[in-house]
């Protein structure tokens, strides 16, 4: 597999007429180790043109034959799987093992979208009206593109692309920048699939680029995964351009551990989901909520040493729990987060500034961070930090931690940690999040159901994979048909009316 970073355009590997370059670092030593090229707007053209050529032959290749292509794809990401997450760490930074769960869970849909030939099933209602029967069929969009984050370039390419070209579209990737090899990959394996050229493609860009996928007239649908505030762009962008969008945007998902939790367990998931992936995810659990003052210093206790002691290094390392940041502004970022919950007054119990590793000292390190009493007013609970860094913001009543999680602007993700059925099952219907967790820290669904947050965490009308997912990327025509008779007095008792009736 290369090495060198280009755009696919129409099955060809190509640097085409950048407008520039972006650099790619290694996070963990952050040092340069490629470039990617940014997409001229001749290149944009060049890579809609191709995806709109490609697209009449494999609409009309038929769905069975579509989804065996998804057989080939699977086998060949399991084959490739420690090439892609080795490729992940350096380029990301995550550990080795998390960068192959990625994969797997992206796999996942690549395993849903193989059974296309049933999801795509339409519709018949026989005899509606005297001789008149009715179906609907599935059809595909045309050329869809997906734009997506840093953070996941193995999984959220294999939750959209797998389920678009499947269902008869063409696909545009534009991947992040900072991290574009392991979308290169996966381009390369589609290729060996036997997908056919200009199916599915690749393009480097920043904005400009972003834009161009936006305003093209003949791109139908775009899926993003990224920030709020790129999300709300895109989404209002594209629908003013009349196109299909998702958006799937940010989070401040909240952990809520009642008295009755078993706190080990409490607190061993709020390390896993705060400070996996050094918290660099939209399902990362930010908030921890204790219900009462003894939880909040059971909790506290047990994960004062727990986030002392996480092991932090190069990804690659198997004695690593957390690698570095994606970059140095990233890491600049959180730490100005950090001093300003110091000084807006909440406690700060593990400091993770300052951490420099021997033999990486350039590398974009921060150690875990733990703040207790932070008020819901603080900016660290507020925002979306997108690091490692974790808030306990003690609740006085469950009522209260349930308004909390339900009136905080963002909606993806949500945790309960309980023995309380009943509880549970109330808390399950009354707060106000898409996604819900109990006694389980991240709550992402299955491949065969469907993701998607509420609120500031989601733009759209359409959730990311599953069944219902699948009807983002098809659009259904519904068919009356009434065949001439011989009985010209059933033809001629037919109208309009008693079909609508």
């Amino acid at each position: 597999m290369t090495r060198e970073i280009n755009h696919v355009i129409g099955g060809t590997l190509t640097k085409g007429s950048p407008v520039g370059v972006s650099p790619i670092f290694n996070p963990a030593f952050g040092t340069q180790i490629r470039e990617v090229p940014l997409a001229s707007n001749e290149d944009l053209l060049a890579t809609v043109e191709s995806a709109k050529s490609a697209f009449p032959k494999w609409a009309a290749t038929p769905v069975a034959r579509r989804a065996r292509h998804m057989f080939k794809l699977y086998d060949l990401l399991h084959a490739h799987m420690d090439e892609i997450a080795t490729a992940l760490v350096e380029e990301h930074g995550k550990t080795f093992e998390d960068a192959k769960g990625e994969i797997m869970r992206g796999i996942e849909i690549v395993e849903f979208a193989a059974g296309m030939p049933y999801h795509l099933e339409g519709r018949m209602s026989e005899q509606v009206a005297t001789g008149v029967d009715q179906y609907s069929v599935n059809q595909p969009l045309g050329v869809t593109a997906g734009i997506t984050p840093f953070n996941f370039p193995a999984m959220i390419p294999l939750w959209m692309l797998p389920m678009s070209i499947t269902a008869g579209n063409t696909f545009i990737l534009k991947p992040s920048e900072r991290d574009p090899m392991v979308p290169q990959i996966i381009l390369e394996l589609i290729k060996e699939a036997g997908i056919p050229d200009g199916v599915v493609n690749l393009l480097h860009g920043d904005k400009s680029t972003v834009d161009g996928l936006l305003e093209h007239p003949d791109v139908k649908a775009i899926s993003f995964v990224g920030s709020t505030a790129v999300g709300r762009y895109i989404h209002a962008k594209g629908s003013s351009h009349g196109k299909r969008v998702q958006a799937m945007c940010g989070a401040k998902n909240h952990m809520i551990v009642l008295p009755d939790a078993d706190m080990d367990a409490a607190a061993d998931a709020l390390l896993a989901s705060g400070f996996g992936a050094a918290g660099e995810r939209c399902m990362a659990i930010s908030a921890a909520i204790p219900v009462g003052a003894e939880t909040a210093e059971a909790l506290k206790e047990r994960l004062i040493p727990k986030v002392r002691a996480l092991q932090i290094g190069n990804g690659m390392d198997p004695a690593t729990e957390m690698g570095p940041v994606i970059n140095a502004a990233a890491k600049e970022r959180i730490e100005s987060y950090i001093n300003r919950g110091i000084e807006e007054g909440a406690d700060l119990l593990v400091d993770g500034r300052g951490l420099s590793l021997q033999g990486m000292e350039a590398g974009f390190f921060l150690g875990g961070t733990l703040f207790d009493k932070v008020d819901p007013s603080m900016s660290i609970y507020r925002d979306e930090i997108f690091g490692p860094v974790l808030s306990m913001v003690r609740q006085d009543t469950y009522e209260d931690a349930v308004a909390l999680a339900t009136n905080h602007a963002y909606g993806n993700g949500t945790a309960l940690f309980t023995r309380d059925g009943g509880l549970a099952r109330r808390f399950v219907n009354e707060v106000q999040v898409g996604m819900i967790g109990i006694n389980v820290p991240i709550p992402v669904p299955t491949a065969w159901s469907s993701f998607g947050g509420w609120k500031d965490s989601f733009f759209g009308d359409i959730p990311m994979y599953g069944p219902d997912g699948l009807k983002f990327w098809i659009k259904r025509k519904n068919v009356m048909t009434r065949w001439p008779s011989t009985d010209t007095r059933t033809m001629n008792s037919f109208n309009f009316g008693a079909a609508a009736g």
